[in-house]
């Protein structure tokens, strides 16, 4: 009985490296069928590559920073108005707004990319999660069609 090596690369993810596997026929089969049963696996990977790792997405961060600001700048604000004694309320409640909006719109890019950070670092676990998941997919595949699968 002949046996027969092939070595396939396995294109996990876009983003990432290809993965250079050394695939053993243990039964005997041609080359054509080592093929055939390497396009297979691959495409058994790539199914479990898109169906692992999807997180929900980040919402809201915008709002919630500009909620935060504006309370804090409502805060800061109201203790300040309060020094001057002397000014009329009608201008007291106009610094006050001002120092809440300005506040808000601050809160609301700081929200903004802590979101984005936070999708990033998502995107970054799904990709890790989608190449192990790939990896094991098709070395298992392979296996349990009769392959020895060396790294």
């Amino acid at each position: 009985m002949k046996r027969l090596s092939a070595v396939c690369l396995l294109a996990l993810l876009p983003s990432s490296a290809l993965l250079a596997q050394t695939v053993v026929p243990l039964n005997g089969q041609s080359s054509q069928q080592v093929q055939q049963d390497m396009d297979y696996c691959q495409g058994v990977a790539s199914n479990a590559a898109s169906s692992a790792g999807t997180s929900d997405p980040h919402v809201g961060g915008r709002a919630r920073g500009a909620a935060a600001g504006a309370a804090a700048g409502a805060t800061v604000g109201a203790v300040r108005s309060n020094r001057y004694d002397n000014v009329d309320d009608d201008v007291k409640r106009e610094y006050r707004q001002n120092r809440a909006g300005e506040a808000a719109a601050a809160g609301a890019v700081v929200g903004g990319m802590r979101q984005r950070q936070e999708r990033r670092q998502d995107r970054r676990s799904d990709a890790e999660a989608q190449s192990s998941a790939s990896s094991t997919a098709y070395s298992s595949c392979l296996q349990g069609r009769g392959y020895q699968i060396s790294p």
